[in-house]
């Protein structure tokens, strides 16, 4: 199994790797023989920030207890990178979970004949993408399914149970779980699940599945080598300005942080 160093970033432990190290990580699960589901998760600094926000708030570190639980997880942000830079444990780069997935394990995929499970977004957009995957890729077997469902089962628990029973059925190698980055829902639904499903991977990667299917754009280069997709989204999405307002709080945090432990360590 590929060894990887973790970076404490305000409670989160995250890989230092490279895109290139973060796929063969991934190729490991997919291939390991263990009867055993791992799991990726992708969090940029809007996740972190829930975490630290529902830590002062609830006590409890929920939050971070589902994210640290992850097999890997990948700096997807370029506040993330930055936080590392702060933090004088700087992070190698910034990994995309949508390039990680589009350009790296579903062609992969579609080189071993292997199986892919879209699970998220509406009906009709985790189809569109299933189709659109379908026409690029022959090799490759595509299931999915909408992510309108009770998650957590409050209201209607076999809609969840039922979920379940169609992805074992389709035995995935890989589970693509789209269901929001609001609330840390696909990481608490992968958290809750994961044991009752037959899967080598599973990878929470927000907005994936709306963007193969061309529902959402994907940040140009240039703006991620600026690292401004941030920026980028908000213009074509200006209602996030409220979620936007994070990234700041996370920066600004994250300085305060270390001031606050070079005085406890009385640099």
């Amino acid at each position: 199994m590929f060894e990887f160093e973790k970076i404490n970033i305000r409670g989160v432990n995250v890989a230092n790797v490279t895109m290139d190290e973060a796929v063969e990580i991934a190729k490991s699960f997919i291939n390991n023989q263990e009867n055993k589901a791992h799991a990726i998760y992708t969090p940029n600094a809007e996740i972190v920030q829930a975490c630290i926000d529902d830590k002062k708030k609830n006590k409890t570190g929920e939050l971070f207890e589902i994210i640290n639980s992850a097999d890997i997880i990948i700096p997807d942000g370029a506040g993330v990178v930055l936080a590392s830079k702060i933090l004088k444990s700087p992070l190698k780069q910034k990994v995309g979970g949508y390039d990680l997935v589009r350009n790296n394990i579903i062609p992969y995929l579609d080189e071993t004949g292997g199986t892919l499970f879209l699970l998220g977004s509406k009906e009709e957009n985790v189809e569109k993408a299933a189709n659109i995957l379908n026409e690029e890729y022959k090799n490759l077997k595509i299931f999915y399914h909408h992510g309108w469902f009770d998650l957590f089962g409050t209201k209607n628990p076999e809609e969840n149970i039922k979920v379940i029973e169609k992805i074992n059925e389709c035995t995935p190698d890989v589970i693509v779980v789209c269901l929001g980055a609001l609330g840390l829902k696909q990481e608490k639904w992968i958290f809750e699940n994961k044991n009752k499903l037959n899967t080598k991977l599973m990878l929470g990667v927000g907005g994936t599945i709306d963007i193969i299917a061309g529902v959402k754009k994907y940040a140009p280069k240039i703006f991620i080598k600026l690292r401004l997709e941030w920026f980028y989204y908000l213009i074509n999405h200006p209602t996030r300005i409220g979620r936007m307002m994070k990234l700041p709080k996370f920066v600004f945090g994250t300085m305060f942080a270390k001031k606050a432990k070079k005085k406890k360590r009385g640099l």
